[in-house]
């Protein structure tokens, strides 16, 4: 599966998945789009989206047809934060995340 992290997401993040091609919105270099234009960007390119922003939801045009959006809930984005959260992740995109949805992780304590 082709998974995009959300520029609030340490890049380092995609290196705790495996089978999976993940990038990151600053690895490739594209940090301060608005919530928008990278959803449409990163419908073009990848199945999935994974963010912290939990404004998103409310504001954006949620769910898009062609990309599911996974959002992560958990106490911060720092990196040993987020990585709690890879069995779930891996659980949920193993499972077969769908398009248009939009799905929660919770990030363990």
């Amino acid at each position: 599966m082709r998974v995009l992290l959300d520029e609030h997401l340490n890049w380092r993040f995609a290196r705790a998945f495996t089978g999976h091609d993940v990038r990151s919105v600053r690895g490739m270099g594209r940090a301060g789009r608005q919530n928008g234009d990278l959803l449409s960007a990163a419908a073009q390119a990848f199945d999935v989206l994974v963010a912290m922003d939990r404004n998103m939801e409310h504001q954006q045009s949620l769910p898009m047809d062609d990309l599911a959006v996974v959002l992560l809930v958990g106490p911060s984005n720092r990196l040993e934060d987020t990585r709690r959260a890879v069995p779930a992740m891996e659980r949920l995109l193993e499972a077969g995340v769908v398009a248009g949805r939009l799905c929660s992780v919770a990030v363990p304590r």
